[in-house]
């Protein structure tokens, strides 16, 4: 796909972990041109160097090009819109004020793609996966009629701890999983941190992470939900029970799942449907996506976080350690990198899927 000129896009809360994350991937990126910093009022004036100061919390360095670029109030949201084609949101307030802010660009007909999860269970808002289901941003159309807009709306990506197994349970579709058992051991840069401002968080396990298996549980559901009166019915299958922990790892959040299926099925069956699965993100070849969005290691020590996260600039899903459980049918470990796959590099590959339908456009 080919644009008459990149598009426009203002970060918001670009000054937070997942907005630097933004910014790395925005840097060079064939579509979008980051024209706009938005954060809180006591960032906006200053220059984003400034306004990050000592809080830079990527392993890699801040790009040049946004350092002296000045940050702007937020909250001036006609301000900001009338910069920009469309925003990625990351800001960092309370629920109420996000899907009030979120909802305010959308409005002022300015697309918004949310890292956050306050839009998540808002019934028109797409949750997307672009290799699993964006058949759901066709709900958009239903969405624009409720605020009243003609470009403005709101989508958002689930949350990174689902993406080390949703992505195995929609490759074996076919054979039916309907119970489910799953523990993460999830990274510290979920949390928005590094081991610089976290360092209790060294050699430690911290065995509860507030919302987070509430999310794990119910977001795949919405993910397999279809479209029914204007509103995402989230499917009934299947049924998840979840642990979340979190583990003194930078980056990458791995699974160990067990699934049972109502129809039979082999290893040989299982390895085959993830290594050849695909989805719309590989068949309109966004610059995001993975050409293998699935990987099977067959080294019984993989995958493991320091060999595995970064599998396909990190946009990839690692898979290893299929076997026959003596409860469930299958056993296996997933792993994703939580802040790529599972946070603004989600986000961007959304934003390009949406892009490529035609839902974010040129103003």
């Amino acid at each position: 796909m080919k644009l008459d000129r990149k598009l426009k896009v203002a970060v918001l809360g670009a000054t937070g972990m997942v907005g630097q994350r933004f910014l790395t991937i925005l840097e060079n990126h064939p579509w979008f041109d980051v024209a706009v910093l938005a954060a809180s009022p006591r960032s906006a004036g200053k220059t984003y160097e400034e306004a990050v100061g000592g809080r830079w919390k990527l392993d890699i360095p801040m790009p040049e090009k946004y350092k002296s670029m000045k940050v702007v109030n937020v909250n001036e949201v006609a301000a900001v819109a009338a910069q920009v084609d469309f925003c990625f949101s990351a800001v960092d307030m309370s629920k109420d004020e996000i899907r009030a802010i979120e909802e305010d660009y959308a409005k002022h007909e300015t697309p918004v793609v949310s890292n956050n999860s306050a839009h998540r269970w808002t019934k028109d808002v797409p949750m997307v996966i672009p290799e699993i289901n964006p058949e759901h941003y066709e709900i958009i159309h239903d969405q624009r009629k409720r605020l009243g807009t003609e470009r403005g709306f709101v989508a958002v990506k689930p949350n990174c701890s689902i993406q080390s197994y949703t992505p195995a349970f929609a490759a074996w579709k076919e054979f039916e999983p309907y119970e489910v058992i799953a523990t993460t051991y999830q990274a510290i840069s979920g949390a928005g941190k590094n081991f610089g401002d976290w360092p209790e968080m060294v050699g430690n396990i911290i065995p509860y992470i507030g919302g987070e298996e509430e999310k794990s549980e119910k977001e795949p559901l919405k993910i397999f939900g279809h479209i029914e009166n204007g509103e995402i019915v989230p499917a009934t299958e299947p049924h998840i029970s979840c642990q979340c922990i979190r583990v003194p790892v930078l980056n990458g959040h791995t699974a160990a799942v067990f699934v049972k299926f109502r129809k039979k099925v082999t290893k040989e069956e299982l390895i085959a449907k993830l290594r050849e699965f695909r989805g719309l993100a590989q068949e309109l070849e966004l610059p995001s996506a993975p050409k293998q969005f699935i990987q099977y290691l067959e080294e019984d020590n993989r995958p493991q976080v320091t060999l595995d996260v970064n599998y396909e600039n990190g946009m990839g899903v690692s898979i290893g350690r299929i076997r026959e459980d003596s409860i469930y049918d299958w056993k296996f470990v997933g792993l994703s990198h939580n802040t790529l796959r599972g946070a603004a590099g989600g986000a961007v590959e959304s934003a390009e899927c949406l892009t490529a339908l035609g839902y974010i456009q040129a103003k």
